[in-house]
């Protein structure tokens, strides 16, 4: 591609870089969250592909329904094994787009929004990779998992993993499309502000604290 070649990088890159010259708020009320998921053709973060990218913004510790961004990505590979989990064809009646005009959009997207996703470790190395194929670097977006700020209200567990599922029956939450990049997403939404409640009820919290590790969470 012409930037990479020249070192240099396309107008919706310094847009989307140009957003993070604010100060970081701290005050969770102040943040706008953006909790997304993907549907991938596989497991493995550099030779599978993204299939779809689902997305809900949390502002005001609230979820905004119109605020959402969701595509679906031409499949140059196909994998069959996979469709039984995601239900996405190669083709279908779905409208796709190109993998670059994809993260393009969903960078315009984000901003410089906290990200939060379940297993983030593993959707976060996806778009990287794909940003890594358009000749850009990685996110320089924070990010959130929600299976480690669980972690923060189970502290004298040795439990390391916690699936999605299992999560959303503890707290009540339907699994509504399930397996879909925008079920996943507004499932893992709902997931996190039940979360971020259970935390708040014995303490403030800001930005910083969720942002604590407890211990490695994620695929990777």
């Amino acid at each position: 591609m012409n930037w990479f070649k020249r070192k240099s990088y396309p107008d919706f890159w310094n847009a989307y870089i140009s957003k993070f010259e604010a100060p970081d708020k701290q005050d969770l009320e102040d943040i706008r969250f953006v909790i997304f998921d993907t549907e991938t053709s596989g497991l493995n973060t550099k030779s599978d592909r993204i299939l779809s990218i689902g997305s809900i913004a949390i502002t005001n510790l609230q979820i905004v329904v119109s605020d959402q961004y969701e595509c679906y990505v031409k499949q140059d590979a196909f994998n069959s094994e996979t469709v039984q989990i995601h239900g996405l064809l190669k083709e279908g009646h779905l409208q796709k787009q190109d993998e670059e005009q994809a993260i393009k959009y969903f960078l315009e997207y984000i901003e410089n929004s906290v990200l939060v996703a379940h297993h983030a470790a593993f959707d976060i190395a996806m778009i990287n990779h794909s940003l890594l194929r358009m000749g850009l670097p990685k996110l320089k977006n924070k990010v959130l998992d929600t299976g480690n700020l669980y972690q923060k209200i189970k502290k004298n567990t040795l439990k390391i993993h916690y699936g999605l599922d299992e999560l959303a029956k503890e707290y009540s939450i339907p699994l509504h499309d399930r397996h879909t990049a925008s079920g996943d997403a507004y499932i893992t939404a709902l997931l996190f502000l039940k979360i971020v409640a259970k935390l708040r009820a014995n303490q403030n919290l800001n930005l910083k604290d969720l942002l604590r590790t407890v211990k490695r969470m994620g695929l990777l």
